[in-house]
């Protein structure tokens, strides 16, 4: 892929050489190894086998079984005493965005992009990205605002092996009625969020602003279908989505919900975001269509400090946020996993917030299977993934991790994750016993 798009930025010689050196040099940092599990997490099945081994080659893996042979010259790597389980997945990320926590009278967030670079953006991406891949993090969907297409450049530098940073989806510039997903802004300021969005009104307005994106570089489409009064018709949602589809990519719908919730699921969107206030009736159709549930289920304190006042006590938007999760696991509805992390907070990291929204789950009754399912398989399939990520099967990529207590009992156990392999490299091993 790396190639592909150079190609299509430039159309040199030299940057597609450029971009061959560099895919040389990442996949020489992958490892011939044999990997010694001592418990073998299958979140596909909800099963844990034991004593089952791994052989990683050229990246992937090569074989999972008892009793395999190590070959010649292979590194082994001993998990004899942990749960390793496949790589894990946040289907609702925005990398290239740190915000402190609000003001009382609200987000920072216009004033902060108002003074930071696209250059800034990016190198936060990159920050980012490689904290998430060592807290076991091997697959991200960025789901948009990163200025102008941090994200592309985020992505390209994971692909060119140039820093370490999970497997990346990116949405570009989220794509809305006119005015983005700011407040209404005084006249004279102009059309200033164009610095993160792109106004669409009609259905052609909407694929030319898909096309855009798929041309600077996305791999997902980001549609805010509610952030106004007015909000996407179905016909006009059903043109992104065609528009999309026709590239081979899927489509992500900001929504709460109401009418506009209605028009993004029979629109055909591949996944809705956050869905708050979904009804029993949204939730049907949602499974009726096969339309994924990204549910963002940050703590109540965590929304407070990241959009002040946010209409609601804490403890009101907690149990909204919880009630909705329980009912779309009772209706059966898709799910992957997902956090909107982006507050930048001295006493948490960005992976503790989403691991603490992981625990949010287990504290609404889903159970510890179905999560760990929600954060691995189902987020693969949701980024187009399936067949390669996810699972740790035969020929599926080595984005191997492994914990010191099962997951499948408690998710708390991810707190503890202490290998992470990423395409056949060892990108951590913080294990007691490692070598030095």
């Amino acid at each position: 892929m790396p190639i592909r798009l150079a190609e299509k930025r430039s159309g040199t010689a030299f940057l597609v050489v450029f971009w061959v050196v560099a895919e040389l040099v990442a996949s020489c940092g992958a490892q011939d190894a044999l990997i010694q599990a001592g418990h073998l997490v299958d979140p596909a099945s909800n099963t844990v086998v034991a004593h089952h081994s791994i052989l990683v080659h050229a990246g992937k893996i090569a074989a999972v079984g008892e009793n395999l042979k190590v070959p010649e010259g292979v590194e082994v790597i001993d998990l004899s005493d942990a749960w390793v389980l496949p790589g894990l997945g946040d289907a609702h990320q925005h990398i290239t965005m740190d915000f402190p926590p609000a003001s009382p009278k609200g987000s920072t967030w216009e004033a902060l992009r108002l003074n930071q670079s696209t250059a800034e953006r990016t190198l936060r991406g990159l920050r980012n990205a490689a904290a998430l891949l060592a807290a076991g993090f091997t697959m991200i969907r960025d789901v948009g605002n990163a200025a102008e297409y941090a994200d592309t450049e985020v992505r390209r530098a994971i692909e060119g092996g140039w820093f370490p940073g999970p497997t990346m989806l990116n949405a570009g510039k989220i794509i809305t009625p006119f005015g983005g997903q700011d407040p209404g802004a005084a006249p004279e300021r102009g059309t200033w969020w164009h610095d993160e969005y792109i106004d669409a009104d009609s259905v052609e307005q909407i694929r030319a602003a898909v096309r855009r994106n798929i041309y600077y570089g996305a791999t997902v489409i980001k549609l805010a279908a509610d952030s106004n009064v007015y909000h996407f018709t179905e016909e006009q949602v059903r043109a992104a989505v065609d528009e999309a589809h026709r590239a081979g990519l899927t489509v992500a719908a900001h929504v709460y919900g109401g009418e506009a919730a209605r028009n993004v699921i029979l629109g055909g969107v591949d996944s809705v975001e956050h869905g708050y206030d979904f009804t029993d009736e949204l939730l049907d159709l949602m499974k009726q269509k096969g339309t994924y549930l990204v549910a963002t289920e940050m703590p109540a304190q965590n929304a407070m400090m990241l959009f002040g006042d946010i209409g609601m006590a804490a403890k009101t938007f907690r149990e909204r946020s919880l009630q909705r999760l329980q009912r779309a696991y009772r209706h059966g509805v898709k799910m992957a996993f997902g956090t909107d992390a982006t507050l930048d907070l001295a006493d948490s990291t960005r992976a503790n917030q989403i691991l603490q929204q992981a625990e949010i789950w287990q504290e609404a009754g889903l159970p510890p299977a179905f999560i760990l399912k929600c954060m691995t398989v189902n987020v693969a399939d949701l980024m187009g993934l399936g067949k390669s990520r996810g699972e740790i099967r035969t020929r599926f990529a080595a984005d191997i991790i492994a914990t010191t207590a099962n997951p499948l009992e408690n998710i708390a156990a991810l707190w503890k994750v202490n290998f992470v392999m990423k395409d056949g490299k060892v990108v951590r091993d913080s294990r007691a016993t490692a070598p030095h």
